[in-house]
């Protein structure tokens, strides 16, 4: 939806839109909706922010269509080997263009709190509180366990419906055709991209083609004969009405960033033995989150916990289900906010969804040119895709209409792999490629 609505913007005609499902239904719909300028490397914050300045200005533009907000992003810890890591990363970060990072020792004193709606405010960077009394003043729904943290401040959520839909009403008025159908074959021949087959029967000429498969990245671009070298990780959320008021509405997006074991009730762990879930007994990795959904008086709220990480190369619906994921999430979120431990007995009404974080090795996305000439992808979005989309479309289309390309488009580029240098480098990435 970003790509045909940024190339309409650019004046590009004859912009035809295809898609099996209606827009927005396969992932964009799964998502926790969030953003985010705190990213560790300069193309990424550069590329971020961009996006993040698109959505303020579409925000302006449509009156605050899709709710943007900036409640911000809170990491928070129990450790203080982590709270020195994070310290430092924080000032790393800082270096790349993300802000300032005001610091907060003893008490709170300085801090500014977020706006609950909204997105206007001048705060960046990141607020760091060195310990646990100072971090309670700000947030005291936060564990006596916890010994500091951070609260990224150019960060929030928002509606990717609403936004998704904005951009449908806005390019189908400049004239984009949306065409719901499955791309069957892409013809091309010596000089490049000729048309594509819709359904098998119909055929629509173009000379410009752009392959924004999302988890079937891989299959569309074997009508193309490239491979595309990503995988698909298995990302769940669940939803939850949160009728005992546990997570506090003004909460902005909260994650723990300590692994953890689950202090299961002893016929619990008996239980879970005879029935072969040892793996929720072991120690379960970092990072459990969630933040308020809705407004202000909504009760619903969101918990995701990749305790588990599944690849696949072949992405395939519906997903497997987990019948222990919200109560695993739940009992994980109560380590971070204790309230949350009032659904140990009774799980609250939830549902389960999720989709697939479609990745490259070392999780940058791939936009721009690759294969026959006049095609071009728009992939490899990861978990960031709703706060990517915007400059993700936007570079998509400089890329076809030919003008200027910012200085973060080659980071982005398949061309990166022919590197020797780099690919040796990206070796040292994490094994989860997370960043």
């Amino acid at each position: 939806m970003s790509t045909a609505f940024h190339l309409a913007r650019l004046g590009v005609t004859d912009i035809v839109v295809i898609d099996r499902r209606p827009p927005l239904t396969l992932t964009s719909d799964k998502s926790t909706e969030c953003y985010r300028n705190w990213w560790p490397s300069t193309p990424m914050v550069s590329f971020m922010s961009r996006s993040i300045d698109l959505l303020e200005e579409y925000a302006l533009e449509s009156h605050n269509r899709f709710s943007l907000s900036k409640r911000g992003y809170l990491y928070v810890t129990a450790n203080l080997q982590e709270l020195d890591s994070m310290t430092h990363q924080a000032a790393a970060i800082s270096q790349l263009g993300a802000g300032d990072v005001r610091i907060h020792h003893k008490s709170s004193t300085g801090y500014e709190p977020a706006a609950l709606e909204g997105y206007e405010g001048v705060l960046d960077g990141a607020d760091l509180f060195s310990t646990g009394n100072a971090l309670r003043e700000a947030f005291d729904f936060v564990s006596d366990d916890a010994v500091g943290g951070i609260h990224v401040r150019r960060a929030g959520w928002l509606s990717a419906q609403q936004l998704g839909a904005w951009m449908v009403e806005e390019s189908t008025e400049a004239g984009v055709t949306y065409v719901q159908g499955a791309v069957t074959d892409v013809n091309t021949d010596e000089a490049g991209v000729r048309g594509v087959t819709i359904d098998g029967v119909t055929t629509v000429s173009c000379k410009n083609f752009v392959n924004a498969g999302g988890p079937l990245v891989r299959d569309v671009g074997a009508l193309l004969g490239t491979a595309v070298p990503v995988t698909s990780e298995v990302h769940q959320k669940v939803s939850f009405k949160d009728h005992k008021g546990a997570f506090p509405r003004s909460a902005p997006m909260v994650i723990w960033n300590d692994p953890q074991r689950i202090d299961w009730e002893p016929d619990t762990r008996g239980f879970l033995s005879e029935v072969g879930r040892n793996d929720v007994m072991d120690e379960l990795p970092a990072f459990v989150h969630g933040r308020p959904e809705g407004g202000l008086h909504s009760e619903w709220a969101l918990g995701l916990w990749e305790w588990t990480t599944k690849n696949t190369t072949d992405p395939a619906w519906p997903l497997e289900d987990d019948r222990l994921y919200p109560e695993l999430v739940m009992r994980g979120l109560s380590t971070m906010i204790p309230e949350m431990a009032t659904y140990q007995d009774a799980l609250p009404e939830h549902t389960v969804d999720g989709g697939y974080y479609t990745k490259t090795v070392e999780n940058l996305p791939l936009i721009g040119p690759i294969g026959p000439h006049g095609s071009f992808i728009c992939a490899a979005l990861s978990g960031y895709g709703i706060m990517a989309a915007c400059a993700a479309g936007e570079l998509v289309a400089a890329h076809i209409s030919g003008v200027s390309l910012p200085l973060y488009a080659q980071a982005f580029s398949i061309d990166r792999y022919d590197n020797p240098q780099y690919v040796k480098s990206i070796r040292a990435v994490d094994a989860t490629g997370q960043i």
